[in-house]
């Protein structure tokens, strides 16, 4: 039943002394302000006619709880560095947050509410972390709010130990989270619980939402098993509220003792009714995502007690009570702003260090901490790449990251930094194990908390396993950068089930995702320079197994920053064929090119790692670079050659590899799929034979290599 309200709350109620000595005691104004939460979402979805009013109805308790009981934050400034952070992983919920960041102060006005879900308003369907003050991280996909939680958990640890001194805690927050059903069915969620279990996460409270209900129906259908005993056999403290959907003092107390438990993270699972206080849906599926509808929504008031005639109702007393928080929040900022000054008297170096990172600036000059390489030697670019990744991090001490449990393949272990340890929280290098999506969404959690700047890597193939994390970096607008090893069929014998062959069309065709592909080792201390640069979205850098020859850093130079550029070519000289090849394959152009031109021809190559950095080019240089008078062209690359059309044209011809690989020596592979300079040259002069002869080209439709 839902607690009936005693008439209209005409005061805010004032604490006896034996409550304040013994714990919180909710009062009528705080069961009020729950039921003006709940009431703010619904009717903000039936203002929508879309959206989720079941996890609010049900979740506003332990929401209004967390926050007005415990959460620090200044809805002044949603920025603050220190306050806590909150993950609505179950983002469909959203009109609980909305309402959640209104009432207690934030700049989200009535009028973002009431237009939840509509074109241009700072409400949309789910949260997005750029979009709604207050919102901590984009979210909706089940599952990733809660490994950006193991993220932001993460990051608090790393700065509290680069930065704390005796006397001076600047960074002494806690992450929460509030995951549902959903969520813990998804299996990212698994891998980031094994992994915050196992690191041992005390700052890490999750609220879990156990309605027993999900979409289709009761959970019961496929969802059987013992959470509880799941996340504590993964090294969580694990606690329960049977009544999650009126007592507030048991849901206050549990979190109480997920705060006091410092060397575990915690679970409380709080029992709820979806829907709660429907009389015709609460409790069933049928209020999970869609409006209650006019009467249902006014049988739902009544039997909550709300006594307002119209939609959106915040009596002013609750309005007082909502105030409270933000109070406080703005008290505690102020003290933690007079303990950073004295800080900044103490500790000037990391002061100046602390306000660097927090603005997200890089110090002058450190790409010159980026190695060049010269022409003695060949390298794999992984390898370059591992040299680069040490350079970086000893020049910039918010560089963190690592891998799913292959450092020695993708050379991404920092040698000056031990393994992350997150009851000290010293270490850079997180050790992921095999958990490659749930290592890509606590990169995101890392990168949303700022003041690091965090890589993850595996073997290119397994990008498929983290795609959804790669998409919410690119939607968020985060920098995080993803290395991705043994990029190619090239890889050999491991065969096709861990040859990347769709992987590059697949990410390239992503927004906001640049993906960089160099072709020796000074390309790839320039992806490494463009990956550190850009703040507003991720970098994918795709690298070689085998080793490639080194080009001359002098004709490299700041080409690869522009996505392609003439590597090889007489300037003011019209070619009469254009190779293009990205990666391991520019060597081969290289040598075809000699060939051809020792047949008399004028042949320009261009190395091409990036699509996305040339098509942010001018249109002028983007021509200098292709032409549109030479038709002829030729690109070369081992991947789908899905895309390659936009740059080679209708008379030009793409060779690349249209289907899985095999196993194999990674040379005899190259050479049984036509990446041979025979068929490079045969294909190229096949087009300018077809052009000279004004024919259409004989060379067969693109994809070759096939």
């Amino acid at each position: 039943m839902a607690r009936q309200a005693s008439g209209p709350v005409s005061a805010v109620a004032t604490r006896t002394a034996q409550a304040a000595r013994d714990g919180w005691v909710s009062d009528e104004v705080d069961h009020f302000c729950v039921n003006t939460l709940r009431c703010l979402a619904i009717d903000g979805v039936e203002a929508a006619r879309s959206g989720h009013p079941g996890l609010p109805l049900g979740a506003a308790p332990m929401a209004y709880t967390l926050f007005s009981r415990f959460l620090r934050f200044n809805p002044a400034d949603p920025d603050w560095p220190d306050r806590d952070r909150f993950v609505l992983s179950a983002g469909h919920g959203s009109m609980l947050l909305y309402g959640l960041l209104h009432l207690f102060g934030y700049d989200l006005p009535m009028e973002e509410l009431r237009r939840f879900r509509q074109w241009g308003s700072r409400t949309p369907g789910h949260p997005e972390v750029h979009l709604t003050p207050g919102v901590e991280a984009s979210t909706g996909p089940l599952g990733q709010g809660l490994a950006n939680a193991v993220g932001l958990a993460i990051a608090e640890r790393m700065l509290a130990h680069r930065f704390n001194r005796p006397g001076h805690p600047i960074v002494d927050h806690r992450t929460f989270a509030l995951v549902s059903d959903g969520d813990l069915m998804e299996g990212v969620a698994q891998e980031a619980a094994s992994y915050a279990g196992h690191l041992g996460l005390g700052r890490l409270v999750c609220l879990y939402d156990s309605n027993l209900v999900s979409l289709d129906g009761p959970t019961s259908q496929t969802f059987t098993e013992d959470v509880l005993g799941r996340f504590a056999a993964c090294g969580w403290q694990v606690l329960s509220v049977e009544e999650g959907d009126e007592d507030l003092e048991a849901i206050e107390a549990a979190i109480e003792s997920g705060l006091a438990e410092t060397a575990r993270p915690t679970l409380i699972e709080v029992r709820t009714t979806i829907g709660y206080g429907s009389p015709g849906r609460s409790g069933t599926s049928a209020a999970h995502g869609a409006p209650l509808g006019s009467e249902e929504l006014a049988l739902t008031k009544a039997a909550l007690g709300w006594s307002e005639s119209e939609p959106f109702a915040v009596p002013e007393v609750a309005r007082e009570r909502f105030g409270l928080a933000g109070t406080r929040g703005s008290v505690a900022q102020a003290t933690w702003e007079a303990r950073l000054q004295s800080y900044g008297q103490s500790e000037p170096d990391l002061a100046a260090e602390w306000t660097r990172r927090q603005a997200g600036d890089l110090p002058r000059g450190w790409a010159a901490a980026l190695p060049e390489f010269g022409p003695d030697k060949s390298l794999a670019t992984r390898q370059a790449s591992g040299a680069c990744l040490q350079a970086l991090a000893a020049a910039l001490p918010e560089v963190v990251g690592g891998d799913a449990d292959l450092s020695s393949s993708t050379n991404t272990n920092l040698k000056e930094s031990s393994d992350f340890d997150a009851v000290a929280g010293s270490g850079r290098n997180l050790r992921f194990g095999v958990r490659e999506h749930g290592m890509a969404a606590a990169c995101n959690g890392i990168a949303y908390h700022g003041g690091l700047r965090p890589y993850a890597a595996t073997f290119f193939v397994f990008s498929d396993y983290m795609r959804p994390a790669i998409r919410m970096a690119a939607l968020a607008q985060l920098g995080v950068v993803f290395v991705f090893t043994h990029d190619s069929i090239g890889l050999g014998e491991d065969g096709p089930t861990h040859q990347p062959v769709e992987h590059l069309a697949s990410l390239r065709a992503m927004p906001n995702l640049v993906v960089i592909r160099p072709a020796d080792a000074n390309e790839t201390a320039s992806a490494w320079r463009t990956a550190i640069d850009r703040r507003a979205g991720p970098t994918a850098l795709v690298l070689s197994r085998q080793t490639l020859p080194v080009l001359p850093a002098a004709t490299v130079g700041d080409g690869p920053s522009r996505g392609a550029y003439v590597l090889r070519g007489r300037k003011g000289i019209n070619p009469d064929l254009i190779l293009m090849a990205s990666g391991s394959e520019v060597p081969l152009v290289l040598k075809a090119a000699e060939e051809l031109s020792a047949q008399g021809l004028e042949v320009r190559v261009v190395s091409f790692p990036s699509w996305e950095l040339f098509e942010a080019q001018s249109a002028a240089y983007q021509e200098s670079v292709l032409p549109a008078r030479v038709t002829a062209r030729v690109a070369v690359e081992a991947a789908a050659t899905q895309g390659w059309d936009r740059y080679v044209g209708p008379k030009g011809r793409a060779i690349g590899i249209d289907h899985f690989g095999a196993s194999a020596p990674g040379p005899v592979l190259l050479e049984h799929f036509g990446f041979t300079l025979e068929n490079v040259t045969t294909t190229a002069i096949g087009l300018i034979e077809g052009e000279r002869r004004g024919a259409p080209k004989s060379a067969g439709p693109p994809g070759g290599g096939a």
